[in-house]
């Protein structure tokens, strides 16, 4: 067992039989060439792995998505929503309850209209296309806001205009143009100001700590930038805690110093400006091989919990709802996008974080597997998951281009 600073033990994130089998390769260290650049075999298994799953939406059409395959605790129920996203990422939810979903590549943002049960979706949208991986999304009034790399843009008054989506406006331009985890997850905070990652533009590198590795936030009308919290390597999910308001993100660790170092991270915020330990630390305990020199992991604030190495760690958001048992009020749900360079694939899957009565993590368990199969072979990667009205949990995935609802129904 691995303990942090403070005495807490690290917590060990395996699925049941599925073997332990993590994450993403690097591409530069844009600092002290000291590490070990990939090899040329390494760079074209993963090239050809991301190949593989890029094409793989395509196949996925040809047949229902083999959703009986996912395995959940005893009562839930998984069914999809729609497999009309493609590249499906983060999400949010309209005032008048239309669904809107970012994407990657595709450079496009959806509109999901449901039924009134909000079980079924009667018809996809596209209101934007042409931006540069707008994968955020976030509501404020009537006004969706989308992150597009360099720049925030806004759609007025969406849900109104879905048949025909207002040309979008220009938030914010002043954001890094680096595409390299340039793509963002956003969020309002309960503080009324849109919170925005910019991740690493490496895999390990030292930038100016106040634009890069950080998550920052703006006024809605993208004036007031402000660093919230330093030293994050890549954020892409995000929520605050219901009663206390404290931000909580995942953070994906860096690639090349082997299959099971170092995690992915679950960290609290409790002040502003606070820093996590990137580039020079990475989980709290492990000092980078090549800037691990310069600070020590000490001086840093460790993680809630370590996730496990390259499960790559996205969306993630605190159970609010009453539609589930009541142990599960204020856990965390986490996507795990799954690995791609990893010897043995890792994630693929949904995972459940337990708090403690003091809001510590008490443990961590699987809640929703089998996108990977015994095999290894991937017919889905969870990039984001979003609590519904009705407490039903939406789960995103790009590589099947669909939206997933997970409900629970006691006794069934």
């Amino acid at each position: 067992m691995q303990r942090f600073p403070d005495g807490r033990q690290r917590p060990v994130p395996r699925a049941d039989a599925q073997p332990h089998s993590p994450r993403r390769a690097s591409h530069e260290y844009n600092g002290s060439m000291r590490g070990r650049l990939p090899t040329i075999r390494q760079r074209l298994l993963g090239a050809l792995a991301a190949l593989a799953l890029c094409a793989a939406p395509a196949l996925a059409r040809a047949a229902p998505l083999p959703v009986d395959r996912i395995v959940l605790p005893p009562g839930f129920h998984i069914a999809v929503l729609t497999d009309q996203v493609p590249g499906a990422r983060a999400m949010t939810l309209g005032p008048k309850g239309t669904l809107f979903v970012g994407s990657r590549g595709e450079g496009k943002v959806y509109a999901v209209t449901l039924d009134a049960s909000r079980t079924r979706a009667t018809g996809v949208h596209t209101v934007a296309s042409g931006l540069n991986m707008p994968v955020g999304v976030a509501m404020r009034g009537d006004a969706l806001y989308i992150s597009a790399v360099s720049r925030i843009v806004r759609l007025d008054a969406i849900e109104a205009r879905l048949e025909h989506p207002p040309a979008p406006q220009t938030v914010t331009d002043r954001l890094p143009s680096e595409t390299h985890h340039g793509w963002r997850f956003i969020a309002f905070g309960p503080d009324g100001l849109l919170y925005v990652p910019v991740g690493a533009p490496c895999n390990v590198c030292n930038r100016d700590e106040d634009r890069y590795a950080m998550i920052g936030r703006m006024k809605p009308d993208g004036s007031n930038w402000q660093v919230v919290a330093r030293g994050v390597r890549n954020s892409v999910g995000f929520d605050w805690r219901p009663g206390s308001g404290e931000l909580w993100f995942t953070d994906n660790g860096r690639d090349m110093m082997g299959d099971d170092t170092p995690d992915d991270a679950l960290s609290r915020v409790s002040r502003t400006g606070e820093h996590f330990g990137f580039p020079y630390c990475h989980a709290g305990t492990v000092a980078d091989p090549v800037f691990g020199h310069e600070r020590q992991c000490g001086e840093f604030t460790p993680p809630m919990a370590p996730l496990g190495a390259h499960v790559a760690a996205l969306g993630m958001r605190f159970y609010t709802g009453k539609q589930f048992p009541p142990d599960y009020a204020g856990n965390i749900f986490i996507a795990e996008h799954g690995s791609w360079n990893r010897s043995k694939k890792i994630g693929y899957r949904v995972v459940r974080v337990v708090l403690d009565e003091r809001g510590r993590v008490d443990r961590q368990e699987i809640f929703a597997q089998g996108w990977l199969g015994a095999n290894e072979s991937v017919w889905g990667r969870p990039v984001d998951v979003l609590v519904m009205p009705d407490g039903a949990l939406l789960v995103s995935d790009d590589l099947a281009g669909a939206i997933y609802r997970i409900s629970y129904r006691p006794g069934s």
